[in-house]
């Protein structure tokens, strides 16, 4: 996790969503551009963290003023990144160390499936920024790229 760095806000944004779900986190991203909050949760917590039938995170998501998104944490970068892109089906994920003028890169290139792609991109490529920070913060991939 050498890219996290929490400021106080992000700490209090996630005291209040573990207190409000039960759901542990491990990182939070305030994206005001797209008015969400965007989560990593402990692995095993997702249903905590959504409830039956979303209620929880919809509670949660009014108590806060802004829509939630959570991504369930992996120490695998590759299942990260396939957690990142949900509901979209991941079919493969290839990280690969490239050197570009010098500088050394991880970039991630993600294949889905071919109806899938537009809901990875998401509107205004929202979805594709979401995993490209949370791959930077969280295993240090440079960029992160549909296939």
């Amino acid at each position: 996790m050498s890219g996290v760095v929490l400021n106080e806000q992000s700490l209090q944004l996630m005291a209040q969503f573990e207190e409000l779900t039960g759901a542990g986190s491990r990182d939070c991203i305030v994206d005001d551009q797209n008015g969400r909050l965007i989560f990593v949760i402990n692995p095993g917590d997702m249903g905590r963290a959504i409830g039956k039938q979303g209620v929880t995170i919809k509670s949660v998501s009014e108590t806060l003023g802004k829509r939630i998104e959570v991504v369930e944490y992996s120490s695998d970068p590759a299942q990260f990144l396939k957690n990142c892109f949900l509901p979209a089906k991941v079919l493969d994920v290839d990280i690969r160390d490239e050197d570009d003028e010098g500088n050394d890169r991880r970039v991630a290139y993600i294949d889905v499936q071919e109806e899938d792609r537009g809901l990875a991109i998401g509107k205004a490529g929202k979805n594709i920024i979401k995993a490209k920070q949370l791959a930077q913060r969280q295993y240090n991939i440079t960029d992160v790229k549909l296939a």
